[in-house]
């Protein structure tokens, strides 16, 4: 896609179009990669940004073709940090993060999606990992069209400093993201073949 419909009216459009082409992206890097991927992210971790424990780390619990992070967060809680999990308060709403380690129990929700109960105590992460569809060398995320992410961000960071590290595919890189001025971007990206830091 070239550089100048990154910031154009028809933004939103273009989000729809790429979001169908970097789905079917995806869904055959998955298939190609699969465990390979998983473990190669587990063994990268995020001491690459810079992070140390007890640093709040917010992980998310894949679906479907998204970068599988369990082994990694296996990782970071041997290491010392803690977990925590988004949780979807309302639509139109900045996330929740709540507490979580691995084998606890989760509730599941609408799109498959597993978050922890409201008995979980709610923190604000230092770092936050999310899945997306593509991002671009300038650091911008295509996600799924709620803004829970961008939202999200926006809050905790008007609050302090937070790290926000994309994980994906290394196919999932496209040339250029679609962006208003409401997107948040991201800090690193984690691939299998590595992590690489924006701007």
């Amino acid at each position: 896609m070239p550089s100048d419909a990154c910031a154009n009216s028809e933004i939103a459009s273009q989000k729809i179009a790429m979001r169908k082409a970097a789905k079917a992206v995806r869904k055959q890097a998955a298939a190609t990669h699969g465990a390979d991927a998983a473990q190669k992210l587990a063994e990268i971790g995020i001491a690459f940004a810079g992070v140390s424990t007890p640093a709040i780390v917010s992980c998310y619990i894949p679906i479907g073709d998204e970068a599988d992070t369990m082994g990694l967060m296996d990782r970071l809680h041997a290491q010392g940090f803690a977990l925590s999990l988004p949780v979807i308060v309302e639509k139109g709403q900045p996330l929740e993060f709540r507490i979580w380690k691995p084998g606890e129990p989760l509730n599941e929700v609408q799109w498959g999606i597993r978050e922890p109960g409201p008995d979980a105590d709610q923190v604000a992460p230092d770092i936050v990992l999310s899945p997306l569809l593509a991002f671009d060398a300038k650091g911008f995320r295509l996600g799924y069209g709620g803004g829970f992410y961008d939202r999200s961000l926006q809050q905790l960071r008007a609050d302090k400093p937070v790290i926000s590290i994309g994980v994906a595919y290394d196919e999932q890189r496209v040339d250029c993201v679609p962006h208003d001025t409401y997107d948040q971007r991201l800090d690193w990206i984690l691939t299998p073949s590595g992590a690489h830091k924006f701007g």
